[in-house]
């Protein structure tokens, strides 16, 4: 983010540059144009001569001068203006790292199954963008299987989260009306909270559709009091400010704009849980956890470079030194043992011993004697088989 104020900077500079240089230029040129107009129509009203006089000689001259030494200031601001255009690509060159293949692996993507496996990951981004056209036209040239069944649920999707964009509910009320009981299985909200927001919208409408805000609550409301009982008598009470108008009641902040990017989430998270989908694009997860790994692998293999032990880092599936990328990006929990102050993997993984305490099973293996152990935390000795795999 420096990176970008940095170079942002410099634009600025070149903008505010830019646009002085212009309107200095577009004044200095038509008062320019002004002056050898009116030069031209008095040497018209003049007494026609054969010659001019040693006056008119004189005053040409001047506007020759006065046009020649506007005409150098202008190409020297635009020199200027070069000038200060090339210092955005030296910041560019200064803040940002143009060797970012030094941290890739190619041999990651070894093998045709991991290609399309990419491939695969690429297609399902565009079909959830909506853009269908491109998914199926990389499918093709990739090779992929691109059936109707993988496309369908995101285009519906799709075009619901359009309507909610646009404020029209009814889309996206018949799909919940059509899942209810898969969505009830999961525990989800989102019927009721559409139901919500199109009587919200009624009474927002005023008091002349108050028997219509009323009548819509009977018919879709009341299957939900069970659940949602103080949110709906919320509702009710709404209608006792219709005549004052909300915006001035206790109920404003069911007006609050952030409803609808609140329903705009929660259905984005229950249709996708419905569909077996993480909320977030694989892909796009991956996009933004690269660019926040990425300025510490670039800094370590410098170092790395420096001190001439690249080897190190030969795991395919273990980077150097660990990089913190956010609790967006914690998806199960992570054991490192507190001996070797090492991450738990597949091969290495936490083992429980009797008395409780747990170490990876590294950690086991090499304070293991024969068949006696002694926990590193407390006295008790136990056999090391007697360690139980730990599975979070």
């Amino acid at each position: 983010m420096d990176a970008c104020t940095g170079v942002e900077k410099e634009v600025e500079k070149v903008l505010n540059k830019f646009g002085g240089i212009n309107e200095h230029a577009d004044r200095t040129l038509n008062e320019l144009c002004s002056h050898i107009e009116s030069l031209k129509n008095s040497m018209e009203e003049a007494p026609s001569q054969h010659e001019l006089s040693a006056g008119q000689i004189l005053i040409i001259k001047q506007a020759a001068s006065k046009v020649k030494d506007t005409v150098q200031r202008l190409a020297s601001d635009h020199r200027d203006l070069h000038s200060t255009v090339s210092k955005v690509g030296k910041a560019i060159d200064r803040n940002f790292v143009s060797d970012f293949a030094s941290t890739s692996r190619e041999e990651v993507f070894a093998g045709q199954d991991k290609v399309d496996l990419l491939n695969r990951v690429i297609c399902q981004h565009f079909f959830r963008q909506g853009m269908i056209d491109i998914a199926e036209e990389l499918g093709k040239e990739a090779g992929l299987q691109t059936s109707i069944s993988n496309k369908e649920p995101f285009q519906e999707l799709n075009q619901i989260l359009d309507c909610l964009k646009q404020r029209n509910l009814q889309p996206a009320l018949e799909w919940a009306t059509s899942h209810r009981e898969r969505l009830a299985a999961q525990n989800s909200s989102l019927e009721f909270k559409l139901h919500r927001l199109q009587f919200i919208n009624l009474v927002e409408k005023g008091v002349n559709h108050q028997s219509e805000a009323v009548n819509y609550a009977r018919t879709h409301l009341s299957q939900f009091v069970t659940r949602h009982e103080k949110e709906i008598q919320s509702l009710m009470g709404a209608l006792l400010f219709l005549p004052q108008g909300l915006p001035g009641s206790p109920y404003s902040h069911l007006l609050d704009p952030y409803v609808w990017v609140e329903i705009h989430e929660v259905f984005m998270k229950d249709a996708c849980a419905l569909l077996g989908l993480s909320v977030d694009s694989p892909l796009s997860v991956c996009i933004n956890a690269g660019c926040t790994a990425l300025p510490a692998l670039l800094n370590i293999k410098q170092v790395m470079q420096q001190r001439q032990v690249t080897g190190i880092w030969s795991g395919k599936d273990e980077l150097p030194i660990e990089i913190d990328l956010g609790k967006e990006h914690r998806y199960h929990s992570v054991f490192a043992c507190p001996i070797l102050r090492q991450q738990s993997t597949q091969n290495n993984p936490p083992m429980r011993l009797v008395c409780g305490h747990v170490i990876s099973r590294d950690a086991l293996n090499k304070l293991s004697s024969g068949s006696k152990l002694k926990c590193p935390y407390c006295p008790v000795e136990q056999n090391p088989t007697d360690a139980r795999q730990v599975v979070f």
